[in-house]
């Protein structure tokens, strides 16, 4: 008897250890320093030739420039870090290829005031240097979308949405919003598509290196923490449920061709609406959904955390460079009603 109660209460201090690790991570700037010393998988193939290529600069790429970090995925993807690749390498091709790019940002509610219009420049400055952009705004005051001087080859578009009374539904609902002006009007005119969520700033260059057929973020939160700590949806229930995966993705960014993203909202668009049908709400909500697509169909790119940084986590010594940023983030003012 005495067996079986030490055996339970030793299954309990293991099934707490992660839970306590998980709440330690995202309240301790210390703990946050202790778990980037914590290694990653490494690459081993031996240069970017050996890659499945999104492109043909990507066999210019060195894989064994970050011994830090993760430089490749296991199905061949480059894991796109500072000092692997040649910027300006990748922008001529693009212009040759004569390469375009969307970029879709939701401003609903208190969001626009608070995010868009330092959205928009630090964008202007940053964000594809030297390519056709266009920035596709959705917004339920289209009439209070900010002037912004454009470059040249940039323009803006107001798409007027509805809001939603949860920030939640929001979120969600995004992934229709965003397939239907692919196929109304960004297939038409551009080549490749970024999302974002709107509270962040570019600080650094965010360019041409990022695009590819299918392009996902890793979680600046997640990217040291082992498997067990991903926060997947482990409901069955929901489609978006998972019991393991490669790795844990933002949806604060994603993109790829027209083809590929319009692809993944379709699907995370339509594993929503089951959801809903059967009264099931996923975990993380549409970041749920993204990453089970993404888990089943592979990323042809990933991005590394400068992509997307919170500089409340701290110093890292393998973020060289912070190419966006979150802004400050008063969820308790701007998802109020």
């Amino acid at each position: 008897m005495r067996v079986v109660q030490k055996t339970k209460s030793v299954s309990k201090c293991v099934l707490c250890f992660p839970i306590a690790l998980f709440v330690l991570y995202f309240t301790s700037t210390s703990f946050n320093l202790l778990i980037g010393l914590l290694p990653m998988d490494k690459c081993h193939l031996g240069s970017g030739k050996s890659l499945i290529l999104d492109n043909s600069v990507d066999a210019t790429l060195d894989l064994r420039s970050r011994h830090d970090v993760q430089t490749c995925t296991s199905w061949k993807a480059p894991i796109m870090w500072e000092r692997m690749f040649d910027p300006d390498l990748y922008d001529q091709m693009h212009k040759k290829l004569g390469s375009s790019v969307a970029l879709t940002v939701f401003a609903v509610g208190r969001y626009l005031d608070a995010y868009l219009k330092t959205f928009l420049n630090s964008s202007e400055r940053h964000f594809m240097p030297g390519l056709p952009v266009t920035y596709y705004v959705f917004t339920d005051f289209p009439e209070k979308v900010p002037d912004i001087r454009l470059a040249p080859q940039r323009s803006l578009k107001v798409f007027k949405v509805e809001r939603y009374s949860r920030w939640q539904d929001i979120s969600m609902m995004r992934m229709k919003a965003i397939s239907d002006v692919i196929e109304s009007d960004i297939r038409h005119h551009r080549t490749h598509v970024f999302c974002f969520d709107v509270d962040q700033v570019f600080t650094g260059r965010f360019g041409s290196e990022a695009l590819g057929d299918s392009v996902a973020l890793l979680h600046a939160y997640y990217y040291h923490l082992p498997k067990t700590f991903y926060t997947y949806d482990s409901n069955p229930k929901s489609k978006a449920y998972m019991k393991t995966g490669d790795f844990y993705y933002h949806a604060a960014v994603f993109g790829g061709s027209w083809k590929s993203v319009q692809a993944l909202t379709d699907a995370c668009y339509q594993s929503i609406m089951e959801d809903k049908q059967n009264n099931v709400e996923a975990l993380w909500h549409d970041e749920s959904h993204l990453n089970k697509y993404l888990w089943l169909h592979k990323p042809s790119r990933v991005l590394s955390p400068e992509y997307c940084w919170d500089t409340s986590i701290g110093y890292r010594g393998d973020i060289r460079v912070t190419r966006l940023v979150w802004a400050p983030k008063h969820y308790d003012k701007l998802r109020t009603p």
